[in-house]
């Protein structure tokens, strides 16, 4: 909260302090603690009243040492409305207007009183979105008014307990004229409408990176090609280079992806995947000039399996975010069944911060891929917001295997190799040692038929230097949560539905999450890692295959 922006609640006059001091104006300091302990860092909540207005701060915003977005809060005491002032940044000021608020509250008069600061104090009690909260306030001054919108009317409070273990309580009454900081009166504000206001306040409190908007992600030779975007595999594979800011105290990333039937009816593999370019060749060079092109997997059964693995020279791409499109939303919502009433987008948002070392004021090659063979494909939007605070992010990055075929409608080999007990094996030389070493590992099964890897239970096994790592069956049993994505999913007589059913570490319409996988500390040297699964035998045209990648983070 600040008072930053000098407005008159009547005219929204630029340069006039909002706040009409008195000879009768009180300014009230609130202390905050919870669990019986003082809060830590201590930002006194400030309000100062009089018969016309209560105006509410804090002490930093006071000061001048808040960081934005900084919030005044001001009632008008006549009519019980609340007037928001917010400075999202030293030159744009928004503000609207509240006028139920406060009218709008209901409080349950209670018995017993106290004295706070020595002033007679009456109990009132109140219930806000299951919260309990207890007001203790006193008419002995000649104004009211309360550290937030909550009890503006009782008369001033001095104690706010929520839940029993938070308590806001005043630790200073006294007479005072306000006077504001002159170098903020001719901030002017844009007054909005109350949800728009406080979008705008939310949307300021973190940087948001745009990858793709209003993007289709189809199967044609001919399309609308935009100017900053790449595309390949016939469109399947769509490509941007992004510049990211540097990312300071900002430690915390998402990636949000939405995702709408242009077309094809059915569930898809897709990806969100970063290209590194630290090496001789990448990724990249493949899309440009080929799958062949790419340094070449081959465990002895026969096929070539291009760009998958790591090699002195090459970095495979690095999956951010592993989704799977449903069954045609949006394009298929006019198959009506009763009970149904179809979503319109699948959201996608996951945490990616795990890779921010790879982002941080870099320029970089981002892509998406949706497996499909139809011109409508599907249709995207894309983008990374960066939050300030939490934990410090790995400082290193080592990407080793990616069998997920992104290239696969321009020829790239299907990630059958777990046909041989060697499974997928990577050779990789660490130059320094990796402490608090992880290792992402994202899995999901394929194969479409009834004995399929796609509806069989496998058990995934990892090898590091000889010695197992990691086992587990990946399965998820949820699927069917997520019918109402599903318009197009085929019904069948034992009355579910093909999204219903139960599949290798994935459903239509979701994200599947990597696994973390805890190593410990590893040295610099030469490392061998196998992945194995028993993969199912083919049947006919009919074959599965396990679309895994894996990264080793790391300080």
């Amino acid at each position: 909260m600040s008072i930053v922006c000098f407005i008159l609640y009547t005219s929204l006059a630029v340069g006039q302090i909002p706040f009409q001091s008195d000879n009768n104006t009180y300014r009230i300091t609130y202390v905050s603690s919870s669990n019986g302990k003082p809060s830590p860092n201590q930002n006194k909540v400030v309000v100062f009243t009089n018969a016309r207005q209560t105006l509410i701060t804090n002490e930093k915003d006071l000061k001048g040492e808040g960081k934005y977005p900084l919030e005044v809060s001001l009632v008008n005491r006549s009519n019980l409305s609340q007037q928001l002032y917010t400075l999202l940044d030293q030159a744009n000021c928004i503000s609207t207007i509240d006028s139920t608020a406060i009218k709008s509250q209901q409080f349950e008069l209670q018995e017993g009183s106290k004295k706070i600061l020595g002033y007679n104090c009456k109990k009132a009690k109140t219930v806000v979105n299951s919260n309990t909260i207890e007001f203790w306030y006193t008419s002995d001054l000649p104004v009211k008014g309360a550290p937030t919108a909550l009890g503006q009317n009782l008369g001033l409070v001095l104690e706010m307990i929520r839940n029993g273990n938070f308590i806001m309580s005043a630790d200073e009454v006294k007479k005072t004229t306000y006077i504001s900081p002159a170098q903020f009166a001719s901030i002017k504000p844009k007054l909005l409408d109350l949800l728009s206001y406080r979008d705008e306040i939310w949307r300021s409190r973190f940087t948001t990176i745009e990858l793709f908007k209003d993007q289709v992600i189809n199967f044609s030779d001919s399309a609308t090609v935009k100017p900053d975007v790449l595309r390949f595999a016939n469109g399947t594979i769509v490509v941007k280079k992004v510049k990211f800011p540097s990312l300071g105290d900002a430690k915390t990333i998402f990636l949000d992806l939405q995702e709408q039937s242009n077309g094809d009816a059915y569930d898809r593999t897709g990806t969100v995947f970063l290209i590194p370019v630290d090496k001789k060749q990448s990724f990249l060079d493949g899309l440009k000039n080929g799958a062949s092109t790419l340094p070449v997997f081959e465990n002895g059964n026969g096929k070539k399996y291009q760009g998958v693995v790591a090699t002195a020279d090459y970095s495979p791409a690095i999956e951010l975010m592993r989704f799977f499109t449903p069954f045609g939303i949006k394009q298929y919502n006019h198959i009506q069944l009763k009970g149904k009433e179809w979503h319109q987008v699948v959201p996608y948002r996951q945490d990616i911060t795990a890779y921010a070392s790879l982002l941080d004021g870099k320029e970089v090659y981002i892509g998406v891929f949706i497996g499909n063979y139809d011109k409508g494909g599907h249709k995207i939007n894309a983008a990374i917001t960066i939050h300030r605070g939490g934990d410090e992010p790995p400082k290193k990055v080592v990407p080793l295997f990616n069998t997920l075929n992104i290239m696969e409608m321009a020829g790239q080999e299907y990630a059958t190799m777990f046909d041989k007990p060697e499974g997928l094996t990577v050779q990789f030389e660490l130059k320094e040692a990796v402490s608090n070493a992880v290792l992402r590992y994202t899995t999901t099964g394929h194969g479409g038929w009834g004995n399929g890897d796609e509806f069989v239970p496998k058990e995934n096994t990892i090898n590091l230097d000889g010695k197992t790592i990691f086992k587990m069956i990946p399965w998820r049993e949820d699927c069917g949560s997520y019918r109402l994505f599903n318009p197009a999913s085929g019904n069948f007589a034992t009355g579910l539905s093909s999204s219903d059913l139960s599949r290798s570490n994935w459903c239509p319409g979701t994200v599947t999450n990597p696994f973390v996988i805890q190593l410990g500390n590893l040295s610099a040297g030469k490392h061998i890692i196998q992945v194995q699964i028993p993969q199912g035998e083919r049947e006919g045209s009919s074959f599965s295959a396990w679309n895994v990648s894996g990264v080793i983070v790391g300080d």
